[in-house]
């Protein structure tokens, strides 16, 4: 079936150079939203537009009277709209490249539907007046969206042939420990957010029912045990002689970690101030990023033409 894609297609050819630099402009706008998702809560503006699709019951946009806090409201909306603008560049890029890649494209409109799906969580946190477990759903929702956008990315720059282990299977089942515990740190930390005092809105918002204490120590618990799960991944891929890039990866993973882990005990014992968790909010989304990079690292898919022919081809090519 013929599309507007293929026909376009037809008649506009990118380079591999234009489809890498697209996915990785997905993979910052999708870090971005966290940011500003974070600026909406924490400036108290996460009702600055009351209702949801539109602004207020008559306007689709804000209006004076809401001031600064509508301002900022429709401004994280309309962010939505320009990385749905960069992700179906970034599908259209990947579309016409040559030879195309389905792969690739796949991964792109997966980005499409994570952002349509997150902006849908928007209007329910929106509509439930800021209920702490929506917007916990709305923020792990852009962490699907980072995972689509780097595996994007990461597609981008390698080949279609099938995946190559560059090390032991236990290692690749240690990395996919260290996702699941970092993920699991990432949850927690929802619910550390959504126990806490940024509410999202000056008003009296209902939070978790947690003891914000005792939930803070738990999830600083799983923080060190993800330190722990870092520092075995640096020591084992240095003892089996790893390739640099894993190497590099795990080293990365443990310096933005322990950045994190720094802001986290720094934003605690300073009573959490709104730009400190605003840069922990970063460093959560760059930590799910670190950690996803190095178990990428772990294998390599090489060219389908730089792939060793099977003997009964050469065979046959003989005769």
């Amino acid at each position: 079936m013929r599309t507007p894609f293929s026909l376009l297609a037809e008649r506009v050819t990118v380079s591999d150079r234009v489809v890498r630099w697209a996915a990785f402009a997905t993979l910052v706008m999708s870090v971005l939203v966290v940011v500003t998702g974070g600026a909406v809560r924490l400036t108290s503006s996460g009702l600055g537009c009351p209702t949801w699709p539109t602004c207020t019951g008559s306007s689709i946009a804000t209006t004076p009277a809401m001031g600064i806090h509508g301002i900022i409201e429709f401004g994280n909306r309309m962010l939505t709209d320009v990385l749905c603008g960069v992700i179906g560049l970034a599908i259209i890029a990947a579309r016409c490249a040559g030879p195309w890649r389905r792969s690739l494209t796949r991964l792109g409109w997966a980005q499409f539907w994570v952002t349509v799906s997150q902006a849908v969580l928007g209007g329910i946190t929106v509509l439930t007046h800021l209920n702490p477990f929506v917007v916990a759903c709305h923020f792990l929702a852009s962490a699907v969206l980072i995972l689509t956008a780097l595996a994007m990315w990461q597609r981008s720059r390698e080949g279609d042939g099938a995946p190559v282990r560059t090390v032991g299977r236990p290692v690749i089942q240690l990395s996919r420990l260290t996702i699941g515990v970092t993920a699991a740190l990432i949850v927690v930390g929802t619910l550390v957010t959504g126990t806490g005092p940024h509410s999202g809105d000056g008003t009296e918002v209902k939070r978790m029912p947690f003891d914000w204490e005792k939930i803070t120590q738990f999830h600083a618990d799983f923080a060190m045990v993800t330190i722990g799960l870092a520092l075995a991944m640096m020591f084992i891929l240095l003892a089996v002689d790893a390739p640099a890039a894993p190497r590099r990866r795990a080293r990365e993973f443990f310096v933005v970690l322990m950045s994190q882990a720094v802001i986290g005990f720094v934003q605690y014992f300073t009573h959490l101030p709104e730009l400190l968790v605003g840069v922990h909010l970063l460093g959560a989304a760059l930590v799910w990023v670190a950690v996803l990079r190095l178990h990428l690292a772990l294998r390599t898919r090489p060219e389908v033409d730089a792939l060793p022919r099977p003997a009964n081809i050469e065979a046959l090519a003989a005769v």
